[in-house]
């Protein structure tokens, strides 16, 4: 296992647990496919980029393990397991999620709601033309939290966000190619159209192969 994983110095941890930054940070390595399937995980060398004990990278493991993205073997450690079907399968459920979102945000959102989403598409064409990767995710992320809010599922939107670390680090990996964040910018401001124009059926379409395409590239580009 590379010391490249983790392209970054670790940060000081605040407010948070040991546990659950080790987990993110591995998580996230592991869905954008630095950490690789069949790869086992030195605890020790782990603990040692992270700087700490094994106790709180061993919780971190089992959490990760709960998740199905990894596995741990008595006497043998721990291997990632994330593969390309568990990818399309988390593709699948948020494509479902998402579109329903969609759908009751055009159907719910308000004015304030639509000025939201309109302003977000300016920002993410500004963000596109500037190859900024990083304000593109956060827009990204924001954009659809607008949706979320303007659709009024708190239900779904709470079911939605419990993968939100897969979705997080997928966008950042889909994201890095210029054709891809311009195509995505066209899919965002589409979705944004038919949701503001209250066109349910559309935006319930559009959403659906916005994120079924975008699962395909992340499956394409890790696996």
């Amino acid at each position: 296992m590379s010391n490249a994983v983790f392209s970054s110095p670790i940060q000081p941890i605040k407010l948070r647990s040991l546990r659950d930054h080790v987990h993110d940070q591995l998580r996230s390595a592991i869905i954008a496919g630095k950490l690789r399937t069949g790869e086992k995980l030195n605890e020790r060398q782990l603990a040692a980029q992270f700087g700490i004990s094994t106790s709180p990278l061993k919780e971190a493991l089992r959490q990760l393990e709960g998740e199905g993205l990894v596995h741990t073997e008595a006497r043998r450690g721990t291997y990632v397991t994330f593969s390309a079907r568990q990818a399309e399968e988390m593709t699948l459920a948020r494509a479902a999620l998402e579109s329903i979102i969609a759908r009751q945000a055009a159907k719910h959102g308000s004015d304030a709601d639509f000025s939201f989403l309109s302003n977000a598409i300016v920002q993410m064409q500004q963000a596109v033309d500037a190859g900024d990767i990083d304000a593109l995710v956060e827009l990204n992320e924001s954009f659809h939290d607008g949706i979320h809010s303007a659709s009024g599922c708190t239900y779904l939107c709470r079911l939605q966000n419990a993968q939100r670390m897969y979705d997080h680090a997928a966008r950042i990996t889909v994201l890095s190619s210029p054709e891809v964040r311009e195509q995505s910018f066209c899919e965002h401001r589409d979705i944004m159209a038919a949701i503001t124009s209250r066109n349910e059926d559309l935006a319930e379409r559009l959403m659906r192969e916005h994120i079924l395409k975008a699962g395909q590239t992340h499956i394409e580009l890790v696996f």
